[in-house]
């Protein structure tokens, strides 16, 4: 755990913040949606309501942002998706921050809570998912440690990263409901059991190529060591170079030009009639590691 800390920030010379807020829980019929800033609920949005209220916790819900409006309701400046999920999942009231705006002043707030809000990265919600112990999110964590993967919690510049780290954590979970754990697994590998292990490598772009290869071709993907000898020899920094030219003369997607280009290497450096021993991916790894 971390205290907040204000190290390194500059402080404002003037901060004008209004009348204090206040806390109470407020019936859900007495609140509005004022339509001139607000959106309907449609399509994505309609989604999210849905997902909020079969999953509904208080733990995971923020109180919603309110302003007092004639007729003794309030208007909802932020929160009218949460408070409809908490209506459909049967509850009266939710709690509320009340502030004293005018109407004007309700759509800025609007506008700043959600146009200024900090995206949160995926490899955050995976980093928050495996903390909560969400089995999806377990899964992935045991296949990148079998793979000697290190997925980084926040956006790192790729001359700052170590070697096995990538921020793909979206390409990963992909590759592995598309492909399976056993191809993922070697095909991380393909990149940190060998030469190829530098920071960067380890790309989305590389890991979708590297399971597409690997999953069309289970001959040299379960060829053990003899895999991983024939990736000492491919440099998939220089494939990534030269695909980005063939997707652009051939006008194919970049993942699918690299996929080509890995293929043809592994094809020239592995024949099909060499004779070679299937180990498991962990073995490699131990051995790899030994080496």
């Amino acid at each position: 755990m971390r205290p907040i800390s204000t190290e390194s920030f500059e402080r404002p010379s003037i901060v004008v913040a209004g009348a204090a807020p206040m806390l109470q829980w407020i019936n859900i019929d007495q609140m509005v949606v004022d339509p001139t800033y607000q959106r309907p609920i449609l399509g994505k949005g309609r989604r999210n309501v849905d997902r909020i209220a079969r999953a509904f916790s208080w733990s995971c819900f923020a109180p919603v942002i309110v302003s007092p409006v004639e007729g003794g309701r309030f208007a909802i400046i932020d929160g009218q998706h949460r408070t409809t999920a908490a209506a459909l999942a049967g509850f009266e009231t939710v709690p509320c921050q009340i502030v004293v705006a005018a109407r004007e002043e309700q759509a800025k707030a609007f506008k700043a809570i959600n146009g200024v809000t900090t995206p949160i990265s995926r490899m955050a919600l995976h980093a928050a998912a495996v903390v909560a112990g969400e089995p999806g999110a377990e899964q992935v964590t045991d296949i990148c440690r079998r793979g000697g993967v290190e997925l980084l919690r926040y956006p790192v510049p790729v001359e700052k990263q170590a070697p096995g780290q990538t921020m793909a954590i979206g390409a990963i979970a992909q590759c592995l409901k598309r492909y399976g754990r056993d191809t993922l697994i070697t095909a991380l590998q393909c990149v940190t059991q060998t030469v190829n292990n530098t920071p960067g490598v380890l790309s989305a772009r590389t890991i979708k190529a590297l399971c597409q290869v690997l999953h069309r071709d289970t001959v040299r993907r379960e060829s053990g060591l003899a895999l991983l000898e024939a990736f000492d020899s491919i440099d998939l920094a220089d494939l990534q170079s030269q695909a980005g030219v063939d997707a652009a003369v051939r006008k194919v997607g970049r993942v699918q030009a690299m996929a080509d280009r890995i293929r043809s290497e592994l094809h020239r450096l592995l024949p099909l009639d060499l004779k070679v021993p299937s180990i498991s991916p962990i073995i490699i790894r131990q051995h790899r590691a030994g080496a």
